[in-house]
């Protein structure tokens, strides 16, 4: 218990002290008459301040898919992803926000929302140290929610105008509400049971990439494992955006979600979730 709570004031620390600094310094800082950079960097990486990325200028992207289908089988899908970050001296703050809905033939078959808040602190141009909080919210994964907060060490390992590889190492707690969700042969759920709170320590691992193919075309991956001694949350989102305009993209996307033991239920859970997104991306 004692370690858990040291990891968790080290995760305070960071993500408040990087608020702190955030704050003081948005309330000095002037607005620039500039239209900001397009958005390039992945949430969870880490870039120092350069001349292609204002400062004190919240930069971005927003993405939203939407496909509907009636007659025999009508259905509907919708996705939206948010992320942002904002540069300040040494600071970089980011934040990550996605929403998946899913239904067909007037039953639910897909609820997920997820959020991420990071900050960094650049020792260098290519080390520095990281504190996050995040929270995942699924209805169909077996968990009512899982939360985690961990800290670490992370390096870019290539930067350039066409290539980013950053990596993140680090350890932290999380919690996670484990449900028994049952449904019928319709795949309507019939109940959901809730299971005792599991709290643990983790070891988390990240990895981002990006690779400009062409002037409009370009490729990113971004990998994320949690692992505790009981379930592991392993999470890994692919794209490839095409440009349309400065401003407007298309993205295709396909991601990964494994959570290494889900609780019981029945019929059993998949350990694991994918889904490919249509999105059109606007950055600003």
């Amino acid at each position: 218990m004692k370690t858990y709570k040291t990891l968790l004031a080290l995760i305070l620390m960071i993500v408040v002290a990087g608020a702190a600094a955030f704050a003081g310094d948005a309330s000095t800082q002037p607005q620039s008459s500039a239209s900001p950079a397009p958005f390039s960097a992945l949430p969870a990486s880490s870039s120092s301040s350069s001349s292609s990325a204002p400062m004190g200028v919240w930069m971005g992207k927003g993405q939203l898919g939407y496909v509907a289908s009636q007659g025999n089988s009508p259905a509907t899908s919708a996705n939206a992803v948010l992320d942002m970050s904002y540069l300040e001296m040494d600071w970089k703050h980011s934040l990550h926000f996605d929403f998946l809905y899913g239904e067909a033939a007037n039953v639910v078959s897909a609820e997920r929302w997820d959020a991420l808040w990071q900050s960094n602190y650049n020792f260098t141009s290519s080390l520095y140290v990281f504190g996050n909080l995040a929270y995942v919210h699924d209805l169909f994964d077996g968990f009512e929610y899982q939360a985690s907060g961990t800290a670490g060490i992370g390096y870019n390992v290539i930067k350039t105008d066409s290539t980013a590889l950053s990596v993140q190492v680090g350890a932290g707690y999380l919690a996670q509400r484990p449900e028994e969700v049952n449904k019928d042969a319709l795949g309507i759920v019939t109940s959901r049971v809730l299971l005792p709170t599991a709290n643990t320590a983790v070891g988390a691992i990240g990895l981002t990439y990006s690779q400009k193919l062409t002037p409009s075309t370009s490729i990113s991956d971004s990998f994320l494992l949690e692992g505790g001694s009981a379930n592991s949350l392993i999470t890994n989102n692919l794209a490839l955006i095409v440009k349309i305009s400065t401003k407007l993209a298309l993205n295709l996307g396909y991601n990964i979600v494994d959570n290494t033991q889900p609780p019981p239920a029945s019929p059993p859970l998949k350990s694991i979730d994918s889904f490919e997104t249509v999105n059109l991306q606007y950055s600003f």
